[in-house]
């Protein structure tokens, strides 16, 4: 009955009981996102993208288990695939993006933030050419406004995930993203940084995850 006793508690050391945690978040993005965690969505923006200046901050909940991957889907509106927004008015333009994000646990402890760490990938990029912006009638695709465009890679939010050839997330100032819209609401971390794709005017939709361990 000893052998037998001590047997199951090894067992029990080798097999520890996973529980979910509580966490919360904090999100500003200009203009959308959508946060996933192990490929489940938990979080999107409040706002419609193609509500005019939609950048704004959300704050929520979710419950995970350690280690879990954070995915981030961020958006900069655009007309079309032009990447302009305003097209035909004085207004015409590239728009730019830029997220910032922290996470804590239930302690409060920091346990994420959205810095050079983590790993971002474009999958909308337009114009190409800058000088689209100027055109007096700029058709996506046409001439300077050349696009580049794919899909969500398969899994890309998910545990398993090779993301090894993923460019790091290029960090940007407070004074380049000029952040409005729910910003100041927030007691941002010191750590906390502006991340986007490799332009902000250029880099459209940004996929960027991390693993939380």
């Amino acid at each position: 009955m000893k052998a037998a006793i001590s047997a199951l508690f090894i067992l029990g050391l080798a097999r520890p009981v996973l529980a979910a945690e509580r966490f919360s978040a904090d999100v500003w993005a200009d203009n959308w996102f959508e946060m996933r965690i192990n490929g489940t969505q938990v979080a999107e923006d409040s706002v419609p993208i193609t509500t005019e200046r939609s950048f704004n901050a959300g704050s929520f909940e979710f419950e995970a288990e350690r280690p879990f991957v954070v995915a981030l889907v961020a958006k900069d509106f655009k007309q079309n695939d032009s990447g302009l927004e305003y097209i035909g008015t004085r207004r015409q333009q590239m728009g730019d993006g830029g997220v910032i994000l922290q996470i804590k646990d239930a302690s409060g402890e920091l346990v994420a933030v959205s810095d050079d760490s983590w790993q971002c990938l474009v999958i909308h990029s337009a114009p190409l050419d800058k000088a689209c912006e100027s055109e007096a009638n700029p058709l996506a695709g046409e001439g300077p406004c050349a696009f580049f465009k794919r899909d969500e890679p398969a899994g890309w939010d998910q545990a398993g995930f090779d993301a090894s050839d993923w460019p790091q997330a290029s960090v940007y100032s407070a004074r380049q993203v000029s952040p409005k819209g729910g910003y100041d609401r927030i007691d941002w971390a010191d750590k906390a940084q502006f991340i986007w794709g490799p332009d902000l005017e250029q880099s459209n939709t940004v996929l960027c995850r991390i693993t939380v361990r």
